[in-house]
């Protein structure tokens, strides 16, 4: 099991490993992961993930309430429905990142499977991302459209303001983030080229092979 310093350490890197490369920038995005007794530690509000503190990340104990730390991020209720709704959710990422910021206002975006199916990885890493309406930032209407999903979706895209990602812990959440913004960043590059994209045989062999949750 990580421990809560190694966790600490973990979360602030991999935030600015994702700033330094351009995925999130100023004081945008925000992150959290799951410690060993339950509880949680939360990127504070207003922080950049450039500068992310170990020792100043918001600390909630496994009941909800805040008991060390920084004032946490106004998202929170965005990252609890993910926490609430799939018990395997460890971590869980939320960026302002371009691509896939972008790909959420184009209109042919398919809402219920954002991403066409361009590479087997971006279906391993992600299963379907569904794209939800545009709320007002710390909007808990948030929290409770991904609620909505019932824990079927382990990645949703926000119109006109980003992805969240949930994974069973800090390393995988954070990779699948950077794979969604890579296909997004994939799709816009070969928009309009008629690229040759997998089968719907093709991605139902990953599917299968790899267990990838794939609601119908």
């Amino acid at each position: 099991m990580t421990s809560e310093a190694t966790l600490r350490e973990q979360i602030c890197t991999l935030a600015k490993s994702m700033f330094d490369r351009g995925l999130t920038g100023g004081a945008s995005g925000n992150i959290s992961a799951r410690l060993v007794d339950g509880g949680l530690l939360v990127s504070p509000t207003g922080s950049s993930f450039g500068t992310l503190d170990p020792a100043r990340l918001s600390h909630f104990d496994a009941g909800g309430r805040l008991i060390g730390g920084d004032v946490p991020t106004k998202e929170m209720p965005l990252h609890s429905a993910f926490y609430d709704t799939r018990s395997q959710t460890g971590a869980v990422v939320h960026l302002h990142s371009t691509h896939s910021v972008a790909l959420s206002m184009l209109p042919d975006t398919d809402p219920d499977n954002v991403l066409p199916p361009l590479t087997a990885y971006s279906v391993m890493r992600l299963g379907k991302v569904k794209l939800l309406p545009y709320f007002m930032p710390g909007d808990p209407a948030m929290g409770e459209a991904v609620r909505g999903l019932a824990g079927k979706r382990a990645a949703v895209l926000l119109a006109n303001h980003g992805p969240v990602v949930a994974g069973k812990d800090i390393e995988a959440a954070v990779y699948a983030m950077e794979e969604l913004e890579e296909t997004a960043k994939l799709a816009l590059i070969t928009r309009g080229c008629n690229p040759q994209m997998l089968t719907a045989a093709q991605v139902n062999g990953i599917v299968d092979k790899f267990d990838v949750e794939w609601e119908a």
